[in-house]
């Protein structure tokens, strides 16, 4: 427990020193601050798998798994790279929201902050019960595995141009609890309209983000524990994934358009976390080839959006 304590102290102290030291003051983030601290992020989370090892090898952390500290590294990295590589498509929806309610760039990294500390949340509920169903109930993991293998192919039928955040159900539930202002004041979430308090974009905005990466941890929290059900390895690559998601949000919103056969990889990385769950049982899938085909699946998404060039009718729909 000690272990798990420091850990999310240094969480809690990162986020506390983010927004009242780091970003004290509401700015755009700029390509180049949002790669800086993306390469810190990227840097921590890699760094902290010497950490896995360490714990593993000295018996310093529960271990209820039996891994060694060589496959504890390993599938620390698996994880992270698919919690990061699905945080992709995350990123996309982050964007369409922004777009959808005009919240100006300077507050959008306060609406992260405050997005990615209730993901933290929810994500660490989802985990602890996701292992425990997955320890108590054998068969769970097949139905994981299918909700993954649904959700590829989802992915790969599904039409971008048909999110709207103002048609989500989220959206229609916000406006029948309170008012919700068309204008903003600044940073703030919830201003008085005509002696009416109301919310702002802002505030709808972050509600919409919260409930989207729901959406996506009944993903990504499924495709982790095909690799590993160990509480602490799923928790920390997840977490530290995620924490990197603000700063590749203002790095990569903007080559989105760009990187048009990504979303192939990540359909290939869900099929692929879905079959290796249902044949779990019955077929032992090492893990360096989990992880190979992972960093495959991702650098073929991006060396054929580099190096094919889109047709005629493609730059048309884009214009």
């Amino acid at each position: 427990m000690l272990v798990w304590g420091i850990f999310i102290a240094f969480i809690i102290l990162f986020l506390a020193l983010d927004l009242g030291v780091f970003n004290r003051q509401a700015h755009e983030i700029k390509a180049k601050e949002a790669g800086i601290w993306t390469a810190i992020w990227v840097t921590v989370a890699l760094g902290f798998s010497g950490i896995i090892y360490w714990l593993f090898n000295d018996g310093l952390i529960a271990n209820p798994t039996d891994l060694t500290p060589k496959l504890a590294v390993i599938k620390y990295i698996t994880g992270y790279l698919i919690e990061l590589s699905l945080s992709i498509d995350n990123v996309f929806v982050i964007a369409v929201i922004f777009s959808t309610y005009a919240i100006p760039k300077k507050y959008q990294h306060e609406v992260l902050f405050w997005g990615i500390l209730g993901a933290i949340i929810f994500r660490a509920l989802m985990i602890f019960f996701g292992v425990a169903l997955i320890n108590k109930f054998d068969w769970i993991i097949y139905v994981f595995g299918a909700f993954l293998l649904f959700t590829a192919f989802k992915m790969l039928v599904s039409n971008e141009e048909e999110i709207d955040p103002k048609k989500s159900p989220v959206y229609k539930f916000l406006k029948k609890l309170f008012p919700i202002s068309y204008k903003m004041d600044g940073d703030k979430f919830f201003i008085k309209r005509m002696g009416v308090r109301a919310a702002t974009p802002l505030f709808v905005a972050l509600i919409i983000i919260e409930f989207t990466d729901i959406l996506f941890a009944l993903d990504s929290i499924p495709a982790v524990l095909s690799i590993t059900s160990d509480p602490f390895i799923v928790f920390s690559s997840n977490i530290l994934a995620i924490l990197g998601l603000r700063s590749m949000y203002f790095l990569i919103s903007r080559m989105l358009t760009k990187f048009r056969f990504i979303n192939y990889s990540l359909v290939v990385i869900l099929a692929f976390v879905g079959v290796k769950m249902i044949l779990s049982h019955h077929v032992d899938i090492p893990e360096w080839l989990s992880l190979g085909i992972i960093v495959v699946s991702l650098t073929s998404g991006v060396l054929a959006s580099v190096y094919i060039k889109e047709s005629p009718s493609e730059t048309t729909n884009a214009d």
